[in-house]
């Protein structure tokens, strides 16, 4: 069950991320969005770790 959780937050976390620079006017294929994509990666995998142990 916790696998689960880290892989849909890891895929939410990256797509929040590769689309913040849209908020002041960059593209989705632009450097900062790649490297927001990554962060928001890793950020939804510790939040997805943390919501599996909690449920689990």
């Amino acid at each position: 069950m916790s696998k689960k959780f880290i892989y849909l937050f890891l895929f939410i976390g990256s797509t929040i991320g590769g689309y913040v620079p849209l908020l002041w006017g960059g593209s989705v294929f632009s450097m900062s969005s790649i490297i927001l994509s990554g962060v928001g990666g890793l950020i939804g995998i510790y939040v997805g770790y943390r919501l599996g142990e909690s449920l689990g």
